[in-house]
């Protein structure tokens, strides 16, 4: 269906509001990206650097600008309206997981399919090897975005249900694992530790979405007022960052692993959304808007897998034909910024045009199911996301390149690049075939 049509069938129940943040999240990810890399060219080949790094006073702009938080609030309250529509229907949890997660896995095939072989055909090339492996890490490198949220789709049934049964103390109980966890990590010194925070940190941006969903919560101002304040106090007498985002040289990254500041942050961003949802709510009821917001919708993956892409051609392309590079944070360089977007616009549009088509949402057939799937159904549907999972976070980490044989540890095996492509496609098979009903 195209974004008229969609559009024009939307029913009067759904919350606009939810789509325009998840298109409007991603949308700032991208953008924010293309600021703060800063990168050059000569003939001894492409440095690329931080603008946070040279510019340090912007740092706190990454407490507006680092907006994944709102990614994961969104699919909170997507995932309690769809898990229970899916419940009505005669499905369980291996209908719901598929329906969440293989339409994620598309446009990743689509990347996978790109750029394995193009990193293949690199990995031959007289191309340095310092060049090729930084190069195809990159493009992956935002997978592990979506294998964390694999995971929280993955505990959604069960954290829905410790939702209904405990409310708000299941936020509090998420606060304050992250806070022992970076206790440990940060206090005694324990730094692998501080990964197990990807559950606790993002699960409490998820369960906020649950809140939203079914207004079980509704004093956003004062979260907004909370979050900003821990956020302060956490930066200023606490060891943490300015930054939200990782830093070059930095001793500790609030991003990677998550700690309480991103907590903090999912408070101050969440509270400060809602605030503004009756405004953006009224603009969202003119067609030509909504119809915008659902096209962008459409393909909003797509956008973000290649939006890197289009960076990386923009630098091998225009920098060596002569595209200026004032010193970062120059007024020069601030001068060249809609010249430089415009290009990556322009790039990221025709990628979208060529790969976006096996994103957008077709129209839909319903299948009905008997409310009865097997215990082995489900089970395969468990290994299945658990495969994707490991797969997804396995790319991100370890890269595309050669050598095909490297390893590391993701969760509790370790796998190569070779191992992680077999467990994402072996899992999204196992997720497309315990769909059916039994």
């Amino acid at each position: 269906m195209d974004a008229r049509t969609l559009a024009a069938a939307t029913p009067d129940s759904r919350d606009r509001y939810v789509d325009f943040l998840r298109a409007f999240s991603i949308s700032v990810v991208v953008l924010g990206h293309w600021l703060m890399a800063t990168v050059t060219w000569s003939s001894s080949g492409v440095k690329a650097g931080n603008l946070l790094a040279a510019v340090p006073a912007m740092q706190p702009l990454t407490w507006l600008l680092q907006v994944m938080p709102v990614f994961f609030f969104v699919g909170g309250f997507a995932h309690l309206v769809t898990y229970d529509a899916v419940r009505r229907r005669g499905g369980r949890y291996a209908q719901f997981v598929h329906g969440r997660i293989v339409r994620l896995l598309k446009p990743v095939a689509v990347l996978l399919a790109v750029w394995v072989p193009l990193t293949v055909a690199l990995d031959v090339s007289s191309l340095s090897p310092a060049v090729v492996r930084p190069v195809t890490k990159l493009v992956v490198q935002l997978l592990w975005f979506l294998g964390v949220y694999v995971l929280v789709v993955a505990l959604a049934p069960v954290t829905l249900a410790l939702h209904r049964r405990y409310g708000g103390r299941v936020l509090v109980a998420y606060v304050l694992l992250a806070a022992v966890i970076d206790w440990v990590a940060l206090g005694l010194g324990v730094r692998a530790v501080g990964f197990v925070n990807v559950l606790p940190v993002w699960l409490f941006a998820h369960q906020l979405g649950y809140c939203y969903a079914d207004g079980s919560f509704r004093r956003w101002g004062r979260l907004a007022v909370a979050g900003f304040a821990g956020l302060v106090v956490l930066t200023t007498v606490g060891p943490y960052p300015t930054s939200m985002v990782g830093m070059p040289g930095e001793r500790i990254s609030n991003m990677s692993p998550p700690t309480l500041c991103i907590v903090a942050l999912t408070c101050w961003l969440t509270g400060l959304v809602m605030l503004a949802r009756p405004f953006v709510t009224r603009w969202l009821a003119r067609p030509r808007v909504w119809t915008a917001v659902v096209a962008l919708n459409g393909v909003i993956m797509t956008v973000f897998l290649w939006h890197l892409t289009a960076l990386l051609v923009a630098v091998l392309v225009l920098l060596p034909l002569g595209f200026p590079q004032p010193t970062a944070g120059s007024a020069a360089w601030w001068a060249l910024r809609p010249v430089w977007f415009a290009a990556l616009l322009g790039l990221l549009a025709l990628l979208v045009a060529v790969f976006g088509r096996w994103e957008r949402p077709r129209a839909a057939k319903y299948v009905g199911w008997s409310g009865r799937t097997s215990v082995t159904t489900q089970g395969a549907a468990v290994a299945g996301v658990s495969l994707v999972a490991v797969g997804v976070l396995g790319l991100a980490l370890i890269g595309l390149s050669e050598p095909m044989t490297r390893d590391a540890s993701i969760v509790v095996t370790r796998a190569t690049p070779l191992a992680c492509l077999a467990y994402l496609a072996v899992g999204a098979e196992l997720l497309r075939r315990t769909a059916r009903p039994s």
